[in-house]
């Protein structure tokens, strides 16, 4: 197990923002958090990291866990000359080789020499994301990864997401509003609004009375999205063209 939280609570000016929330993260396991805005979805994340104290509960990260973070957003001044690149290796450890295998990962290497308050939405969210997976982490915490990013791109994303878990065996713990793509990219849900409200596969989450009572609406529109393929993948990852018949190799 990488991290445990046990019944954690905190409230803030009065306000209670967390009830005994339970939930952990696995190694080579996806967890998602879902939830209405205010659920507190961001908070738990935040005492997930440390950088929150509960109230009460507790919080159990294994030991020497390395664990990579990517923001919502993050706000760069514009008199800051700084390259994609740069922005990467300011990471303490960080080779300029480090930052181009990781920009690669993500599919931004056409950026590199970009100055970072340049750069698109899309193309933003894909450096944070270059950036949390820098140093290998044991644990991946994505808050809103596809957030700006173009539908075809969040497809892309969310299988690098299944593709990291699968070779790196490590944990990834996102938030996310996607509940179309995320409902097929992830193993576990946990469906929050200030308690959890219900938490398991996504294909028994649907069905619940908690889950429909704060979805309701998005029902019927949403199907489990599968991701239908005309090409497959070889051991890198890599897409290779022409009919396969077979399953495809990832998540």
């Amino acid at each position: 197990m990488l991290i445990d939280l046990e019944k954690v609570s905190l409230s803030l000016s009065g306000h209670t923002i967390l009830e005994e929330v339970s939930f952990s993260v696995n190694r080579g396991e996806i967890v998602t958090l879902i939830g209405p805005n205010g659920a507190g979805k961001s908070t738990v994340m935040k005492i997930a990291l440390g950088l929150l104290k509960p109230d009460r509960g507790r919080v159990h990260r294994a030991g020497g866990i390395s664990i990579g973070y990517m923001p919502q957003k993050i706000m760069i001044e514009d008199i800051l000359p700084l390259s994609v690149r740069d922005f990467l290796t300011l990471r303490p450890g960080t080779t300029r080789s480090q930052a181009d295998d990781v920009m690669a990962l993500v599919k931004i290497t056409h950026v590199a020499a970009s100055p970072v308050q340049r750069i698109s939405g899309g193309e933003m969210q894909r450096v944070l994301m270059a950036r949390a997976l820098l140093g290998n982490p044991d644990l991946i915490v994505l808050d809103e990864p596809v957030q700006g990013v173009n539908i075809g791109g969040q497809e892309e994303l969310y299988q690098l997401i299944g593709r990291l878990r699968d070779e790196r065996n490590c944990g990834v713990l996102m938030i996310s509003h996607d509940l179309h793509m995320v409902m097929a990219g992830t193993d576990r849900v946990i469906c929050l609004n200030r308690h959890v409200c219900c938490s398991g596969k996504p294909e028994n989450i649907t069905a619940h009375p908690e889950y429909q009572a704060l979805f309701g609406r998005e029902i019927d529109a949403i199907a489990l999205y599968t991701h239908h393929h005309d090409h497959h993948h070889d051991h890198h990852g890599n897409v290779v063209s022409g009919e396969y018949d077979g399953e495809c190799d990832h998540d």
